[in-house]
């Protein structure tokens, strides 16, 4: 008789354990709108939409682990940099809103310009002043903790029975190989007429929009350790 297949009703017990014991590590309080009783909310509703992903062939805990602390490094991320200046990302900022290319971080650079446009009101607005502080602290930690060469390695692996025969010859030119898109584009024979543009620029474009699309979704359904 065939093992009946867990539900997610049937471990509860176990997902509300396994939440609950990241409570002593959710340290950003800085984020007025959100506790972790919230916090463990979305992660229930999250395993629950991602439940049919669990290969029931192996044990639940270790599946249960990557998708609750991929979830908490996307609630983190959407909340806190969606906002924040394009600086705090920026390999030319540097120490009390200084920048190595413009002086200070200022409206001279076009994407603090757009920032200031945008999204500066809605930082002032719904983000606490020591926001800035807790990123740098995050993207600190979240280098220290990601292994993004293991990711990569896995990206490559599970993307290509996704990827069209076109499309898997840019990613090995691309990401593998390192070729720019003008080469890869030469090696694949592409053309153009318009006199301003590289030889295939809007087809290796397109094909790598395609890549990106899937790459996402591989990361949004939690196939990728980190």
């Amino acid at each position: 008789m065939p093992k009946r297949k867990l539900k997610y009703e049937d471990c509860v017990d176990l997902i509300d354990l396994e939440i609950a014991k990241r409570r002593g590590k959710w340290n950003l309080k800085v984020i007025k709108w959100m506790d972790f009783d919230d916090v463990s909310q979305i992660l229930r509703f999250h395993i629950f939409k991602k439940w049919h992903l669990y290969d029931q062939s192996k044990p639940l805990q270790p599946w249960l682990n990557r998708t609750i602390s991929n979830q908490i490094k996307n609630l983190i991320r959407n909340n806190y940099g969606n906002y924040a200046k394009p600086c705090l990302k920026c390999a030319a900022s540097e120490h009390e809103d200084m920048c190595s290319i413009y002086g200070t971080q200022n409206s001279a650079c076009p994407l603090f310009r757009n920032w200031e446009k945008g999204k500066k009101n809605a930082y002032n607005t719904k983000l606490p002043v020591s926001l800035d502080v807790h990123i740098i602290e995050f993207k600190s930690k979240q280098s220290e903790e990601l292994n993004f060469e293991k990711a990569f390695e896995q990206i490559t692996e599970k993307i290509q029975p996704l990827l069209k025969p076109t499309e898997k010859k840019v990613f090995q030119y691309i990401f593998i190989e390192k070729l720019t898109e003008e080469q890869a584009a030469k090696k694949l024979g592409y053309r153009t007429k318009e006199k301003t543009k590289s030889p295939g620029y809007k087809q290796v474009k397109t094909i790598l929009k395609c890549i990106s699309v899937k790459a996402r979704k591989l990361l949004d359904d939690d196939e990728i350790v980190f």
